[in-house]
Formats: C-alpha cells, structure tokens, sequence
C-alpha cells in the first residue's frame, strides 16, 4: 500500500456504522425460499396430474407441511452458516471499510473512490464503490471469501450488499453524499 494512502488526522467519534440485522436476514432468505420452493412444489403437482397420478387429501397435507417446514430449516441452515459474516459498512475520517456478506472486508480511502452508487432496489439493493485504482483498496485480513468485485470496461468495483442494512441504504447514501458530494 503507498504512503498517500489513510494520511488523514480527526476525531474517532466520526464512525457511522451499517450493518445486516439477523432477524431481518432470516425473513429475507425465509421468503425467497419459501416462494422458490411452494413454486417447485406447485410445478412437481401440475405434473403428477398431468402424467396420471390421483392426488387425495393426504397428499395434499404432505405438500402443505413440506412447503411450511422446508424454507424455516433451510433459512436456519443458511443464517447459521453466515451468522458471524453478514455484511457491514463503516465511515469515518479515515475511509471507508466494507464487507459483503460471507467475504473478506476492504478498505478504501476517501481520497482513493472514483465513484459510489447504488443499484437494485429493495433487500436486494447493492452498493457498487469503484477505486480510481486498486493500488487505494486494501484486503483486510478477516473470514470468508475474496470480496466481490465487478469488472466492466476495464474498471474493477467492488459490490456490497447493503438492501438489508440497518439504517437503510438511503442513509447510507447521504452519508456517502455528505463525505464524498462530487462522486455520489
């Protein structure tokens, strides 16, 4: 990392923190799943009658009690396997420092952003920070996988997932805006 890099000097108590709240993660992988999977279920029942299987009442109460049963388990294996690695932001004087979730975090000075921006909408919004080099973002040490990055036309950026974080993304983009005016 060069020098020019986090050379900048004030309060501590500047931090603004945005993180994913558990219980919001859970509804969020609770629905997604839940709909993927009663679709599945409704297309498996459409074929069973289209190719000749009479389907009674008890058939139908398994269909009931799998397409309740199956999203909460499987919502509950995948918050447990995420349960320490859920995405977070933190600004301060200093820059920015990010993690998506299940990867490593970053940290990029505020000198060091070309551009932010905000795409996707609901739980599913994303936070693209492009580096006007990469020589600026550093890979801090921490769990999980390389962080996500998007290479278009030559740029790399790097993608965080912030629809769920806490406060909204809209805050998230006026503090940006408040550190950063000219590149939001």
């Amino acid at each position: 990392m060069t020098s020019h890099v986090d050379q900048v000097l004030g309060p501590a108590d500047d931090t603004v923190s945005f993180m994913q709240p558990r219980a919001m993660f859970y509804v969020t992988v609770l629905w997604v799943v839940a709909a993927a999977w009663t679709a599945m279920i409704a297309v498996y029942l459409l074929f069973a009658v289209v190719f000749g299987a009479r389907l009674d009442a008890a058939d139908i109460v398994v269909c009931a009690e799998v397409a309740l049963i199956v999203p909460v388990i499987v919502s509950a294996l995948v918050l447990l396997a995420l349960y320490q690695r859920l995405g977070w932001l933190h600004t301060s004087v200093h820059g920015i420092d990010f993690a998506a979730t299940g990867r490593k975090p970053v940290h990029l000075p505020w000198s060091g952003i070309a551009s932010v921006a905000l795409h996707g909408w609901g739980p599913f919004t994303e936070l693209v920070v492009t580096p006007i080099g990469m020589d600026y973002a550093q890979v801090l040490d921490g769990r999980g996988l390389a962080p996500r990055v998007r290479r278009r036309g030559g740029e790399t950026s790097y993608v965080v997932d912030v629809g769920l974080m806490s406060p909204g993304p809209d805050v998230l983009l006026a503090e940006l805006h408040r550190r950063i005016p000219s590149k939001v």
